[in-house]
This record gives structure tokens, C-alpha cells and sequence, in this order.
């Protein structure tokens, strides 16, 4: 069995804790343009300039989101860095928080961990929960500032506690790889279910590894098929493969290798390396037909827009597949 841990994620979301599937992982680029522009009733960029010059901190942050964005003027990073730094002079959280976000990653600006480091202090003392989750990743990195996992551990559990799903996830990371901390295995369920249940799919398959192996829960099958469904369900390949197993060992369902097959194959799609191996041992047991169904079901699966894979994307989780019982960074 192996076991993998996820990787710390930071985000740069302005609207809301929305998250899509770049956000799942560490964010690299400016976000689409509809993730910038905040919700309420829209203000003309000139009466919106207005109250920027004269000094509203709201405004000022709203008109950078329209310089970033390119949205009612063409995009331009100089002046969205000019009016998040007037707000963030202000102490307006929303714009340290993308000021950090910007130097953290060289948006407009030359990038600077410690610039990023100070700008998501900033927004996180004031309970900004997406910067606390950046911020931690700071420390637990030692980017812009000395490595410290307790430091790391108490801005993370600051985020997972406002209910940020992706704090959540990584507080669970941490307290499962127990790297600069003693691991906790309980902890780590418990906010693993917390980003599971708010749909985060790396959770979700992690919370299926808990279960099956009953780390920090009791030893349960059928909810390790629950939620490694869940995370497969969202397009996400190593729960997919995970499922298959649990389809192959006939662990929490009855076995069905044909079943197993159809999901080794669509996790093999979506870029699972291990599942082709799986899929050939397979082969083995089973009749040609039920190759060719499974085969069929795997690709009417993969055929849907619905399921689009977004595991591949994600260098992250735990998987349950035999051979590697490391936890390890990525």
C-alpha cells in the first residue's frame, strides 16, 4: 500500500472561497477574469476612480481587481499593483492579501518572498482566512521568512477553523506526514473529513487511505469506498485507482474485476502511471469479453464533459495501491 501526502496549496481567489481546479494546487497564474470581479452591483470605472483617488480603500482594491483583471479598461499590472498598495497602506486585508499573492508570485511585480511574506502577515492578523492558508505555506516552506512548523501549524489551523477547505486539507497534511510535528493521525482525520466534506477530492481520497488502513479512525471498508467514490466521482485519478482496488480486492463492495478494470482505465487516462500495471494483472483473471465491457464503460465514462479529469493536475494525496507505504513532499 502506499501512502502519499498532499502538498501544501496556496490560493488567490478575490470573489470568494470558490475553488477551481488550479486552486488545488499551489496557483501560478492570474486566475480567469470572472474569479476577479467581486459580486454587488456594478460601479463605473469612473466613479469607481474617483473614490480611489480620494482615498476609499475598498475602491482602491476594487480598481486594482479591475487593472488585474483586464475588466472595463485593458489590463495592466503596474497600475493593479499601484492601487492594491494604496489600500494595502490602509491595512485593508483584501489587498495585502494580493499584494502577497503578486510578490509571492512575480504578478506584475518582481517576485519577493519576504515582500509576500509581510503583505500576508498583514491581511492574516485580521483574520483573512485564504491569506493565513498562503502564509502558512511560507513558514512551513521557510519562503521570505525562517522555516517553522509551529508557526505553519497555527496559521493553517487559523484557516481550517474559518472553514477555508483548503487550510483544512493542509492541516491535515501536516498533522499526517508529522514533519516538524508530532503525527496525528486523529487530527488528521478529523480535518481531512472537513475539507472532504466540503468537496475537496485530494481529502476525500485521503480520508478513503485513513479508513482503509484505520489510521485515526477504526478500520472501515465501506466508508473507504465511500469517499475514494467521491474523489473518483470528481474526476480525480488516484481516487479512481484507489476505487479500482478496492473493486479488485472485493474490500467495502463485492469483487468485480470488471468494475476495477473500467476504473483502472479511466485513472490510467487521466495519467495514473501505476494503473496500466494493475490493468494488465487483471487481464489475466478475466475473459476477453469482459475486457472489451470494461473497456467500454471506461470510455463512455471518459467521453462524458462532466468527467473531466482533474487529478493529473494535481501532484498531491494519499493512494492505497500496493507497493509504497512512504509519505513524502512534492
Amino acid at each position: 500500500m502506499r501512502l502519499r501526502p498532499c502538498s501544501p496549496i496556496t490560493l488567490f481567489i478575490l470573489a470568494s472561497f470558490y475553488i477551481s481546479r488550479v486552486n488545488a494546487q499551489e496557483a501560478r497564474n492570474i486566475p480567469d477574469t470572472q474569479q476577479l470581479l467581486r459580486t454587488g452591483v456594478p460601479v463605473e470605472l469612473a466613479t469607481l476612480r474617483q473614490k480611489a483617488e480620494g482615498g476609499d480603500a475598498a475602491a482602491q482594491t476594487a480598481l486594482g481587481d479591475r487593472y488585474l483583471a483586464g475588466s472595463g479598461t485593458p489590463q495592466d499590472l503596474v497600475q493593479a499593483e499601484k492601487w492594491y498598495a494604496a489600500a494595502a497602506a490602509q491595512n485593508f486585508a483584501e489587498a495585502q492579501f494580493v499584494l502577497g499573492y503578486l510578490y509571492q508570485h512575480g504578478v506584475g511585480v518582481q517576485k519577493n518572498d519576504r515582500e509576500a511574506f509581510r503583505h500576508y502577515s498583514g491581511a492574516a492578523e485580521q483574520g483573512h482566512a485564504i491569506a493565513q492558508n498562503n502564509l502558512a505555506f511560507l513558514y512551513r516552506h521557510g519562503r521570505g521568512v525562517d522555516k517553522s512548523a509551529r508557526e505553519a501549524l497555527r496559521w493553517y489551523r487559523a484557516s481550517a477553523e474559518q472553514g477555508n477547505k483548503i487550510g483544512q486539507a493542509n492541516l491535515a497534511c501536516m498533522y499526517f506526514t508529522g514533519r516538524g510535528l508530532p503525527r496525528n493521525n486523529q487530527e488528521a482525520a478529523r480535518w481531512f473529513l472537513a475539507a472532504a466534506e466540503q468537496g475537496i477530492p485530494e481529502a476525500q481520497n485521503n480520508l478513503a487511505v485513513l479508513y482503509y488502513n484505520g489510521a485515526g479512525v477504526p478500520v472501515d471498508y465501506e466508508k473507504a469506498v465511500y469517499w475514494a467514490r467521491r474523489g473518483a466521482m470528481q474526476g480525480y485519478a488516484l481516487a479512481q485507482a484507489d476505487l479500482a482496488y478496492l473493486y479488485e480486492q472485493g474490500k467495502g463492495v463485492p469483487l468485480d474485476y470488471g468494475t476495477a478494470y473500467m476504473w483502472y482505465s479511466v485513472a490510467a487516462a487521466n495519467g495514473d502511471k501505476k494503473s496500466a500495471s494493475r490493468m494488465k494483472t487483471l487481464t489475466s483473471l478475466m475473459q476477453p469479453q469482459q475486457v472489451t465491457d470494461a473497456k467500454n464503460r471506461a470510455s463512455a465514462w471518459v467521453s462524458h464533459p462532466e468527467n473531466v479529469a482533474i487529478a493529473s493536475q494535481r501532484g498531491s494525496a494519499t493512494s492505497f495501491l500496493p507497493g509504497n507505504l512512504v509519505a513524502r513532499d512534492f
